[in-house]
C-alpha cells in the first residue's frame, strides 16, 4: 500500500506536468485567421517593380479619421506589422529621390496634410517603436474625397506609365496619393550594359538595340556609337548603318551620316524599310512615311502587304483616293481570306 507522502509526490507531478503543457500550449499557438487580413499589390514602372505589403483592417462601423487614427501621430498605414514598400531601383517621392530598396510605411494624418514617412527599419510591429532618426525621408502630401466607400483599407496603383505611378492610400471615404516617379531611361541603359555583357552580348542586333535607344532617350552619343560600331563590324545591316547615321547626324557629323546611309540602302530588306515607314507614322511625319511606303512598292512590286501598308499611310494623310487605290492592289494580291477581309473593311470605311 502507497504512503500518502507517495500520492502527494504524484499529485505535485501531475500539476507541473499540466502546467508545463498549457505554457507550451499558449507558447505555439494555432494558426488563425488574422481580423486584419494580410495582402500584397505590385506595379512595374518601365523596368522598376514596386511592391506594397500591408494588412487591412476594417472601418467596421467605426469612425476612422481623427479617432480610429488619431491626428498628428505616427501611424502603420495598415495594421499589425509594419507596412512595408520595396524599390527594385532609385526611385523619386514627390519630388525628393529616395534609394533602391524596402522600407516601413508610415504616415502622420491631419485634417488637411499628410506626411508620408518612408523608415530604414523593416522589422517593426506596427508604429510602436518608430523613431525619426531612422527616417529615409518624409514627403508631404494631400488627401482627397474617395467618390465611393472603401470598409478595408487598401492600396492600389493608379494611372501607372512607364516612368510614373500613383501609390494611392484608400479607405473609409478617404485617398492619400503619393507619386513615385523613375528615371526609366536610366535603369533601361544600366539593364542593357549589364545583359549586354552576358549571352545578348553575342548576338549584333542587341547592339543595334541599344544604341537606338540611347538615342531616342537621350544616352551619351559617344557610347551609342561604339556600341552601334560594335554591331556593323560584326555584321553589317540596314538597321545598324541607319542607327550609325542617325548617330553621327546627331554629333554633327553629316559626311559621315550620308555615308553610312548610302551603305545601308543596299541592304535594306521589305521589312527594314517597312519598320522606318511606321517609325515616321508614330512621329507623326506622314509625308516622309508615305515616301518610304512608295519606296518600297518599287522595290517589291509584287508585295501585298506593301500596297497595304502605303494604303495605310495615304488614308493617314487624307488622300482617301490614294489609299483605295492602293487598297485594291493590296487586296487583289493577298492570299490569307482574313487579311483580305480585312482589307475590304477598310476600303469600305474610305468609301463611306
Amino acid at each position: 500500500m502507497r504512503s500518502s507522502s507517495s500520492f502527494v509526490g504524484l499529485g505535485v507531478v501531475a500539476a507541473a506536468v499540466l502546467a508545463a503543457a498549457a505554457t507550451t500550449a499558449h507558447a505555439q499557438r494555432l494558426t488563425m485567421p488574422e481580423e486584419s487580413p494580410a495582402a500584397r499589390v505590385e506595379q512595374t514602372v518601365g523596368l522598376t517593380q514596386i511592391a506594397v505589403t500591408y494588412h487591412r483592417p476594417a472601418v467596421n462601423g467605426r469612425a476612422v479619421w481623427g479617432q480610429l487614427v488619431p491626428y498628428g501621430e505616427v501611424w502603420r498605414s495598415g495594421a499589425n506589422e509594419n507596412t512595408l514598400v520595396s524599390f527594385s531601383s532609385d526611385v523619386k517621392i514627390g519630388g525628393k529621390p529616395l534609394r533602391a530598396g524596402t522600407y516601413g510605411l508610415h504616415t502622420i494624418p491631419t485634417a488637411k496634410e499628410w506626411t508620408v514617412i518612408f523608415s530604414t527599419v523593416t522589422t517593426a510591429w506596427g508604429s510602436f517603436s518608430y523613431d525619426q532618426k531612422e527616417d529615409a525621408l518624409r514627403v508631404t502630401v494631400t488627401p482627397r474625397p474617395l467618390p465611393g466607400f472603401e470598409e478595408r483599407l487598401a492600396f492600389r496603383f493608379d494611372e501607372p506609365s512607364t516612368t510614373k505611378v500613383t501609390l494611392t492610400l484608400a479607405w473609409e471615404k478617404l485617398a492619400v496619393p503619393i507619386a513615385i516617379e523613375v528615371d526609366t531611361p536610366k535603369v533601361v541603359m544600366a539593364s542593357m550594359r549589364a545583359e549586354l555583357r552576358g549571352s545578348a552580348g553575342f548576338n549584333p542586333d542587341s547592339f543595334v538595340q541599344a544604341a537606338s535607344y540611347w538615342v531616342r532617350n537621350g544616352g551619351p552619343l559617344d557610347e551609342a556609337l561604339k556600341l552601334v560600331d560594335r554591331s556593323v563590324s560584326a555584321k553589317p545591316t540596314y538597321a545598324g548603318l541607319m542607327a550609325r547615321a542617325e548617330i553621327l547626324e546627331k554629333q554633327g557629323n553629316a559626311a559621315g551620316a550620308k555615308e553610312a546611309r548610302a551603305k545601308a540602302q543596299p541592304l535594306a530588306t521589305e521589312n527594314d524599310l517597312n519598320l522606318v515607314g511606321y517609325g515616321l507614322l508614330r512621329e507623326k511625319k506622314v509625308d516622309a512615311a508615305i515616301a518610304v511606303f512608295r519606296d518600297v512598292v518599287q522595290r517589291y512590286p509584287q508585295s501585298w502587304n506593301a500596297q497595304d501598308s502605303l494604303g495605310e499611310a495615304l488614308a493617314i494623310k487624307g488622300d482617301k483616293a490614294g489609299a483605295i487605290a492602293a487598297y485594291e492592289k493590296a487586296r487583289a494580291m493577298a492570299a490569307d481570306p482574313t487579311q483580305k477581309k480585312r482589307i475590304e473593311q477598310e476600303i469600305a470605311r474610305l468609301k463611306k
